[in-house]
């Protein structure tokens, strides 16, 4: 098992932390040391995760928020409540939602994938911006996922309101667009000088809730899904799941602009190691484009002083 740094004295704040590959890295950062707020939607559920990792270690340092990335509004006041404690060390975009089986949208309108797994971490993050520039060596770790060598941004219908929906390409695009988000702010904090390291993870095949929750959203009774049927191939549990996301956000020797994943069978299962960046993730055009339309419908943007030439 990856053996987490020391972090003491170091904030670190992760969605989705009630449940998956949230939950352990919150429980593996704050065995290390760390004061972990756990941002979750459903705070009766984070308080239950909080319980059950204070059970394995008594003095660990644990706060439960309430997010809900799919409501700008939650966003907004997440951010306002952090930024007024002040440095922030760790920002780990876990959180996510896929494949539901219809087209649905967010408190704002979008289509939800878009809006949950991009939209609402792109607010989030450059809203906290500010605390994170006020500490010595912070760094953003946003989850993707290996479907995202499967996406294309389309920015003549990034919600999927024209072409028929598609719960699988809906999910790939979300998870094109965090890399973006992640080779992006990277390189932005090059351009500025910030000590601010941006990258990303991906978890391989790991089972968690995230392959039944999403293909159940909206239906009286839950069905089983092609996702959950995919159990034929390599797969893993979150304890070695979640580590893609902890050496991303933790080690030493991760980079900016790196992306992590499993390095076994198939890139399912296994080891950290290196993975690879999709393509399109590189285009420096569309990803101009697509971050300045994510300001545009989000209202967040970088600080001043940090905006590209």
């Amino acid at each position: 098992m990856y053996a987490v740094p020391d972090h003491t004295g170091k904030t670190a704040v992760i969605t989705g932390a009630n449940s998956g590959t949230g939950k352990e890295a919150a429980r593996r950062l704050a065995g290390a040391g760390a004061r972990v707020i756990l941002a979750v939607r459903t705070p009766a559920k984070g308080e239950q995760a909080r319980a059950e990792i204070l059970a394995e270690h008594p003095g660990a340092d644990l706060e439960v928020r309430r997010i809900d990335l799919a409501d700008l509004a939650s966003v907004h006041a997440f951010a306002d409540a952090v930024l007024a404690d002040g440095p922030l060390d760790l920002l780990l975009n876990n959180a996510g939602v896929m494949a539901p089986p219809r087209r649905m949208t967010t408190a704002d309108g979008f289509e939800l994938q878009f809006g949950s797994n991009f939209l609402g971490p792109f607010a989030l993050t450059l809203r906290l911006l500010p605390a994170m520039l006020a500490a010595p060596a912070p760094r953003v770790t946003t989850m993707s996922s290996g479907a995202a060598s499967f996406g294309r941004i389309d920015l003549g219908d990034l919600q999927w309101e024209r072409r028929r929906y598609s719960p699988g390409l809906s999910y790939a695009q979300s998870k094109l667009a965090d890399l973006v988000l992640t080779l992006r702010l990277a390189a932005v904090a090059e351009e500025r000088g910030w000590p601010l390291m941006s990258n990303a993870a991906h978890p391989g095949y790991t089972l968690t809730n995230l392959q039944s929750a999403g293909p159940n959203l909206g239906r009286d009774k839950p069905r089983r899904s092609l996702l959950g049927d995919l159990r034929i191939l390599p797969h893993q549990g979150v304890e070695q799941g979640a580590e893609p996301l902890l050496f991303a956000a933790a080690d030493p020797q991760a980079k900016p602009a790196g992306y992590y994943g499993p390095s076994g069978r198939l890139h399912l299962v296994g080891p950290t190691g290196p993975a690879g960046i999709p393509r399109r993730a590189r285009d420096a055009s569309l990803n101009a484009r697509l971050w300045a339309e994510a300001e545009r419908l989000t209202g967040a943007s970088l600080p001043a002083a940090a905006r590209a030439a």
